[in-house]
């Protein structure tokens, strides 16, 4: 934990090795306890959600057909946008962690779920599943902290390139399903040699996106919009705008997970040697959540409780938040920051610091000379 050991006020400075240890075997008793409860209950919340999101869309897109008219235009445009995040956040984000495996079903199953995005979710899987949950919130280790384009903490060395990242996590924000996909392409890093260029691996994952975009445009922006005859580019613009609020409310949610003040970042060197308890630690200090009512959770595909996803990953979503009051009781017991805020303060905070960052550091305030003697006071008047 290097980069908190150097903080004026560092959260873990009163707990011990023994400490940190309980606090593993404590959360590891939180997860036994609902892997043994899983089952029926949790199968048919999911189906629920899929059987739901899927009447929607074809709902929204059928109203779309007549998108010539301002009325329907706006109806089946809102439908798609809540469908289009429901299909990302709660169902595609939560199967492709193997949340729900457990069920044996082939059709909700990690290993074959195929989601409405740019990138193609084996490769998610591996970026997200394998590399950002390993090293949450770890410098230069963890491409979510960033994307790979933000300077993120003080002590990393400024630059003025950073003086744009408001502009960069604007657009990122916008098109952020093809900011996912390049990254998890590591694509700046891939293209700036001719040897990774050619690099047979990075060759088919890059032809593996190009196919899965040019899904997703043919049907957002040909096949649907050509059904609707008169209403095509009305269809068009509605699919278009509907891709962007998915974008910017995925983006929003996990700004707010990841960044906003009061989470710790971490070098690299601190993780060197983790232990099972410290990486759970890492994890509570390192994510921030989201308060608000049962469907912004659902909205949110339950990551308004980031802290306990990156806890527990793997357990179903829906579970998150009965989860949340035993891991809350944890932080207060061993005294301990739980980072929540309603939305419009999480998502204020995290633009805040994303904009502070972008400056450099303020110098801070000179040592006095030592050689220079202080100033004697000047004896201030004694009043009756």
């Amino acid at each position: 934990m290097t980069t908190l050991q150097r903080l004026e006020d560092n959260p873990i400075a009163h707990l011990t090795a023994e400490d940190i240890e309980a606090i593993g075997r404590e959360l590891d008793a939180i997860r036994d306890e609902v892997i043994a409860a899983r089952g029926e209950r949790d199968a048919a919340y999911i189906r629920r959600v899929i059987k739901v999101q899927r009447s929607l869309e074809m709902g929204s897109r059928a109203v779309l057909l007549f998108s010539l008219f301002p009325p329907a235009w706006i109806v089946g445009t809102a439908g798609l946008s809540v469908a289009k995040i429901l299909e990302n956040m709660e169902i595609g984000h939560n199967i492709l962690h193997g949340q729900y495996d457990f069920m044996r079903d082939p059709k909700i199953h990690s290993t074959t779920w195929e989601w409405d995005m740019a990138t193609p979710a084996e490769q998610w899987q591996h970026s997200h599943n394998e590399i950002h949950h390993k090293y949450t919130n770890v410098v230069g280790k963890d491409n979510d902290l960033g994307y790979g384009i933000m300077r993120v903490d003080e002590n990393q060395r400024w630059h003025p390139f950073y003086l744009a990242q408001p502009l960069w996590n604007f657009i990122n924000a916008l098109f952020f399903e093809y900011g996912i996909a390049a990254y998890d392409l590591e694509l700046g890093r891939n293209l700036k040699t001719k040897k990774r260029r050619s690099n047979p691996i990075f060759r088919k994952n890059l032809k593996a996106v190009g196919r899965k975009i040019g899904k997703q445009a043919l049907k957002d922006y040909v096949i649907h919009p050509a059904l609707s005859g008169p209403s095509f580019l009305h269809t068009m613009a509605a699919n278009f705008t509907a891709n962007v609020v998915r974008n910017v409310w995925s983006h929003s949610v996990i700004m707010c997970g990841h960044f906003p003040n009061g989470v710790s970042t971490f070098e690299r060197t601190s993780i060197k040697g983790e232990t099972r308890g410290e990486w759970y630690l890492r994890q509570m200090l390192g994510s921030a959540n989201i308060s608000g009512s049962k469907l912004m959770h659902i909205m949110t595909g339950n990551l308004s409780h980031q802290i306990e996803h990156h806890l527990f990953p793997d357990l179903p979503a829906s579970r998150y938040a009965e989860v949340a009051v035993k891991v809350r009781a944890l932080f207060e017991k061993y005294d301990l920051p739980y980072v929540t805020g309603p939305l419009p303060k999480q998502v204020a905070s995290a633009w805040a610091k994303v904009i502070r960052l972008s400056l450099p550091n303020r110098k801070p305030t000179p040592d006095p000379d030592p050689m220079i003697p202080p100033r004697r006071p000047v004896a201030e008047p004694v009043t009756a």
